[in-house]
């Protein structure tokens, strides 16, 4: 077998390397399709942003459809509605403290009011005095201050008493009530004027309860990545072996924790409210997961301690490739950044399209808003290109990262880089092979699409008796979750040919194929190993984020519904860690590549010298030697236990 007759041509060129000046846009169609796809999104944009009204849900509003902190239309039928609440730019519930939900809206009539109650208001003539002094009537408004006391509906026209003690929420400008017993009941059906999902309400519920402790948690993740960055990039052996060691702490002390955790909780008198008691089974659930991860990379660690200095020399190795390229390091933080721009951008839409509706009077004079029909079909197509667009950025990083390193490898002067290598990457790509990028982060869409169909069909079998059915949907899921990471690992490489040779992405794949499948014996224990330490680095930054989050959530046990909200900082620490550590898995796995390439291409004599450098030459070759040491003498061993006596003749 042997490379296509493209990229003979190209990749003969590496004995005098340079960007291809013949280069062609790689995949046009893929790209076509792509702007086409967008164009949806764009009508998907421009219809929720027409028919939408995302200030109602940011900014809030009354029973009567009128917008808080805004002037107002009348509504037909209503006569509390079209008042000026320019002045009124909070949302206040009369009976904040235990609302109800009577699907599709709270039972609980809503107000605009000036300022939240700063105290607690204990009867009609607090609230009376609230409102002549502060000026924020927190009655219904038809009924005047003067009538508060002399009324004989103003129980219900008033809120329910006590009225608990409230501050304004600054992102939704809600009165959320600061009772603890009180704080999450609330979040959860503020949310629910979102998404009527229950699992949808706990979770935000969740995050709004403990919004402060969720953000420095996401902090102390970003501070963990940028230690083990510097870790990898300044590695020495010392640090490694106290990267393993804080890493075996880590997950043995976290294991402890969720194990004590849950003994805590299950003994506990006081868990009575269902929240509570899905906390306890959550910490279940973690305390097995933790376990069995802990088992597993113990195991594996112990397995491969023999090979820890090799892992120091072949990082410091990737440290002085990454040396050579100083921008490489700031890649993610361009990456990340773009992510959460467009993440903010796709929340905005859905929050548009969630509020696309007509206003309907009801028979107690209340305004409700009803969906318009086809909004579920254009939420879906909004959240495919919330997947494929997010991979798509992602593989822009490596495909712009493989593009740098493989400049940097294919030149003669190993102490004259090339000047700015992830500028003329980042050109490169957005010329020729955005179709390539296209066409390898639709086909990830095209897996973990189903993944997600799998899990939403899970969840409603889960209330039902049917075990088979939920043994096979979860030898499907695992089964995809196998074939996705394997075409990740599949597409990287895909890039790194496609930045060396400029083809397109099947002829790329079947290159990368034969090159991975001939090179395999040499240099899979050594890209195997090295991503493992990285996977470890990771791993580093997850176990202690979530060591802090078991810390800072267990000391507000009144949060109630705080274990979802630990998994999603758990997988935010994860998408962190990931997003920067990448830069050195992209990075090792283009260098081997090219390695591999340069030994098919090249032979070492003038005419075809090799481009490797000789310190990675020379690790290789010395892994190599351990590697043939190893299996001779395990052949050996082999031998001599299988002699067999024969009788003298």
């Amino acid at each position: 077998m042997s490379f296509s007759q493209e990229s003979v041509e190209c990749v003969s060129e590496l004995r005098e390397w340079r960007p291809v000046v013949s280069r062609k846009c790689t995949d046009p169609l893929w790209l076509l399709l792509f702007f086409l796809f967008w164009a949806g999104l764009m009508f998907v944009t421009g219809y929720a942003v027409t028919a939408g009204a995302a200030e109602r849900l940011v900014l809030g509003y009354d029973s009567f459809g009128n917008i808080c902190g805004r002037k107002n239309v009348p509504v037909k039928g209503v006569p509390l509605s079209g008042r000026d609440m320019t002045n009124k730019k909070y949302v206040f519930f009369l009976n904040s403290c235990s609302p109800e939900m009577q699907s599709p809206k709270i039972s609980s009539v809503s107000l605009c009011v000036s300022s939240c109650p700063q105290e607690q208001l204990n009867s009609l003539e607090d609230l009376q005095s609230f409102a002549r002094n502060n000026g924020s009537c927190l009655c219904v408004y038809n009924l005047s201050i003067s009538s508060y006391t002399l009324n004989p509906k103003a129980a219900e026209l008033c809120p329910t008493l006590p009225v608990p003690p409230s501050k304004s929420f600054p992102l939704f400008n809600r009165c959320v009530p600061q009772h603890p017993e009180c704080y999450s009941k609330y979040a959860s059906v503020l949310i629910s004027m979102v998404n009527e999902m229950d699992v949808f309400h706990r979770i935000l519920s969740g995050i709004l309860a403990g919004r402060d402790t969720v953000i420095g948690l996401s902090v102390l993740a970003l501070a963990f990545s940028f230690i083990v960055v510097l870790t990898f990039r300044f590695i020495r052996t010392l640090l490694v072996h106290t990267l393993i060691a804080l890493v075996v702490f880590g997950l043995l002390f976290v294991s402890g924790v969720l194990w004590w955790l849950y003994y805590d909780y299950r003994n506990d008198p006081s868990t009575e409210l269902e929240t509570e008691k899905e906390n306890v089974k959550f910490l279940f659930g973690y305390a097995i997961f933790s376990t069995a991860v802990t088992v597993v990379l113990l195991s594996l660690i112990l397995v491969l301690r023999k090979r820890l200095q090799f892992t120091v020399q072949l990082f410091q190795i990737v440290g002085k490739i990454m040396g050579r390229i100083p921008f490489l390091l700031f890649q993610p933080l361009w990456t990340f950044l773009i992510l959460i721009i467009f993440w903010v951008f796709w929340v905005a839409v859905l929050l548009s399209l969630g509020t696309a509706g007509t206003a309907q009077t009801t028979s107690e004079g209340q305004v409700e808003y009803r969906a318009f029909s086809g909004i579920c079909y254009m939420a879906w197509y909004h959240f495919i290109g919330l997947i494929w667009t997010s991979e798509f950025i992602l593989a822009c990083q490596q495909m712009t990262v493989a593009g740098a390193v493989v400049t940097c490898y294919f030149n003669r002067n190993k102490n004259s880089p090339p000047r700015h290598p992830v500028l003329s990457s980042i050109s490169v790509l957005l010329c020729y092979h955005l179709g390539t990028v296209v066409k390898g982060s639709f086909l990830i869409t095209i897996l973990r699409i189903p993944r997600i169909v799998l899990l939403y069909l899970y969840n409603i079998l889960k209330q039902k008796e049917s075990t088979c059915a939920k043994c096979l949907l979860k030898c499907c899921f695992c089964w995809l979750w196998c074939q996705e990471s394997c075409l990740r690992y599949v597409n990287q490489h895909v890039y790194t040919t496609t930045a060396i040779n400029g083809t397109n992405f099947c002829t790329s794949a079947k290159d990368a194929v034969f090159i991975l499948t001939k090179s395999s014996a040499e240099l899979a224990s050594i890209s195997c190993f090295g991503g493992f330490i990285i996977f470890l680095g990771k791993v580093f930054v997850v176990c202690f984020t979530v060591f802090g989050g078991l810390m800072a959530f267990n000391y507000h046990r009144e949060l109630q519904a705080w274990v979802v909200p630990l998994l999603l900082v758990g997988f935010f620490a994860y998408l962190m860690s990931h997003s920067f550590l990448s830069v050195f898995e992209v990075t090792l796995d283009t260098t081997f590549l090219c390695f591999a390439i340069d030994m098919e291409t090249n032979d070492g004599s003038a005419e075809k010298p090799y481009f490797v450098d000789q310190e990675l030459l020379m690790f290789v070759n010395q892994n190599n030697k351990l590697t043939d040491r190893q299996k001779h003498g395990s052949m050996r061993r082999g031998s001599e236990d299988g002699t067999e006596l024969q009788p003298m003749t």
